[in-house]
């Protein structure tokens, strides 16, 4: 059901146009607008290596995470676009040759790449099938401050694709990271810059990741909108994918979420 349900939104869905801040506590530590993009390896480069301990418990910021768009708003998409492969453990972009390792966390898939999943070798359904990759995914609806304990991995889900609209929008695939105004009355005033409008969720998700080598990520989506991460800035207009997130990263055996100066 879930699939046909996604199948479906492909379809019926004419033109998308898709990231909050942080406490006052916690300054993210800011990530180019261009993250570093990897040249491609021979699709069986995965690390065996522990991930850096620099990494862990710091308030990252990813902002204007570039994916192929549309420019034509009136354009009625058929098919997905090329899913983007993110690693949060060294907030890269890894290019097609890497889906098949465990270098990356987070895949933006599926319509407008805005499902996420993680990367799991296990799962015949996922992109990182075959691999030595542990990852999966989770939602919350919670604010971000307030998510402290990581969830039993039983709860991380394995797919792909698996994390998208919000039930409470239009289309909506379950507990989303994003709210579809299709109409452009849910959030908007009804005219048409406000019409296929997606709100990110910024203050009642959280998406939580298990990353491929098994550590944990608690992520806030901000935007998919470039350079605006309000929604009174969020048109149908407003130049869209661009991913605006904050995460922070915790170690593999971790009970808790924790941010360290």
């Amino acid at each position: 059901m879930k699939k046909n349900c996604r199948y479906l939104l492909l379809l019926i869905i004419p033109a998308m146009l898709f990231t909050t801040g942080c406490s006052e506590e916690d300054d993210p530590q800011p990530v180019a607008d261009d993250p570093i993009v990897e040249e491609p390896g021979n699709g069986e480069d995965s690390d065996t290596g522990e991930t850096s301990n620099e990494l862990f418990y710091k308030l990252i910021r990813i902002e204007n995470l570039a994916t192929e768009i549309t420019t034509d708003m009136d354009f009625a998409p058929t098919t997905p676009k090329p899913t983007v492969f993110f690693s949060l453990e060294d907030s890269t972009v890894r290019d097609d040759p890497y889906t098949k390792t465990n270098r990356w966390d987070l895949a933006f898939g599926h319509l407008y790449n805005s499902f996420l999943s993680g990367n799991n070798g296990a799962d015949p359904e996922n992109y990182g099938y075959g691999v030595n990759s542990v990852g999966g995914i989770h939602i919350l609806a919670e604010n971000f401050e307030d998510v402290i304990d990581i969830p039993p991995d039983d709860l991380f889900l394995t797919g792909r694709d698996l994390i998208g609209t919000d039930t409470s929008g239009y289309a909506g695939a379950g507990l989303g990271w994003y709210q579809y105004d299709f109409g452009g009355k849910i959030r908007g005033d009804g005219s048409h810059e406000k019409q296929h409008v997606a709100y990110a969720l910024q203050d009642t998700r959280t998406v939580l990741v298990r990353t491929a080598k098994g550590n944990y990520a608690k992520i806030r989506m901000v935007s998919c909108y470039k350079d605006a991460f309000t929604p009174e800035e969020w048109f149908r207009d407003t130049p869209h994918m661009y991913f605006t997130f904050e995460y922070v990263l915790v170690p593999k055996g971790s009970a808790t979420f924790e941010i360290r100066e």
